[in-house]
C-alpha cells in the first residue's frame, strides 16, 4: 500500500512528460542557429526574425485572428441564448437537446469538414472566410454551451426570482445579476473558442477559399518541403498562443469558482 503513492507519482510524471516533452522539444529546436532542423547549430533567433518579415505568415496570422475573433464572438451570442434557454427547460425533457448540442464535440473532424463542404456546395456558398468561420462556429457552440451551462448549474435561481420580485424586468435581470455571475464563464468559454478556432486545421482544410489561409493550413504547406526551424517557430507561437489561452481561462473558471464557495459560506 504504501509503494502506491510513489507508483502513480512516477505513472503522473511520465504521462506529464509523454504529453509535454514533445513540445519542449519543438520550442527548443526553434532557436537552432543550424538550417538542418535536427542537427544544433547554436542558440538563435534569426527563424523568428524571419517568420516576422515574411508577408504569407502574416497574412496567415492576420487570417487566422480574424476568423477566431469572429467565430468566437458569434458562438458567444448563440451559445449564451442557448445555454440559458436550456437551463430554464431543464425541468422538462431537455436531454435529447443537450445530447444533440454535444454531438458535433464527438463526431470525427474530418466527417465534419466533409459534410460541411457537401452543404456549401450543394447551395453554391463561396469557399472562404464565411464558411470558415461557420466551420469553427460548428465546433465552438456546443464547447460555448457546455461551459456556461457548467456556470448557470452553480448559479442560485433564488437571486433571479428575488429581483422579479422587486419589479425587475426580465432585461434587468439579464443584464444586472446573469450576465455578471457568467462574466468569468464566458471569459473562459471565449479564451478556449478563440484557441480552439485558432488552431484548427482539418475542418479548415475542407472548406478554405483562395486567399483565406490560416496559419494551421500554412504550416501544413511549409511541412511538405520538410522540417525546418522556420517550421519549429511558427509552431511553437502557436503553441505558446494556445497555452496561453487555455491557462486564462483555466484562471477565470478558478478565480469564479472560489468567488462561489466564498458567497455560499457567507450565506
Amino acid at each position: 500500500m504504501r509503494a502506491m503513492p510513489k507508483f502513480m507519482t512516477i505513472s503522473g510524471l511520465m504521462v506529464m512528460g509523454f504529453l509535454y516533452v514533445p513540445v519542449i522539444v519543438l520550442i527548443g529546436f526553434s532557436f537552432n542557429a543550424s538550417a538542418v532542423g535536427l542537427a544544433w547549430g547554436g542558440f538563435s533567433l534569426q527563424w523568428y526574425e524571419k517568420l516576422l518579415t515574411d508577408p504569407s505568415i502574416i497574412d496567415a496570422m492576420m487570417n487566422s485572428l480574424i476568423i477566431a475573433v469572429v467565430s468566437t464572438v458569434c458562438s458567444l451570442l448563440f451559445g449564451l441564448g442557448a445555454a440559458i434557454g436550456l437551463e430554464q427547460w431543464r425541468d422538462g425533457d431537455s436531454s435529447w437537446v443537450s445530447t444533440l448540442i454535444l454531438l458535433p464535440l464527438v463526431i470525427p473532424e474530418i466527417l465534419m469538414g466533409v459534410a460541411l463542404l457537401m452543404i456549401f456546395v450543394m447551395v453554391q456558398a463561396p469557399l472562404g472566410f464565411g464558411s470558415i468561420i461557420i466551420g469553427h462556429m460548428v465546433f465552438n457552440l456546443p464547447l460555448t454551451v457546455v461551459i456556461l451551462r457548467a456556470r448557470l448549474r452553480k448559479f442560485d435561481p433564488a437571486w433571479e426570482e428575488a429581483a422579479r420580485d422587486l419589479g425587475a424586468t426580465s432585461w434587468d435581470v439579464l443584464t444586472n445579476i446573469t450576465l455578471p455571475m457568467l462574466r468569468p464563464a464566458i471569459v473562459g468559454a471565449a479564451l478556449l473558442s478563440f484557441t480552439v478556432s485558432l488552431d484548427d486545421f482539418v475542418v479548415t482544410f475542407f472548406v478554405a477559399g483562395p486567399g483565406s489561409t490560416t496559419l494551421p493550413l500554412k504550416v501544413f504547406s511549409m511541412i511538405k518541403t520538410g522540417i525546418t526551424p522556420e517550421v519549429n517557430a511558427l509552431s511553437a507561437i502557436m503553441v505558446m498562443i494556445s497555452m496561453a489561452c487555455v491557462g486564462l481561462s483555466w484562471l477565470f473558471q478558478q478565480q469564479a469558482n472560489s468567488s462561489l464557495r466564498k458567497k455560499d459560506s457567507r450565506s
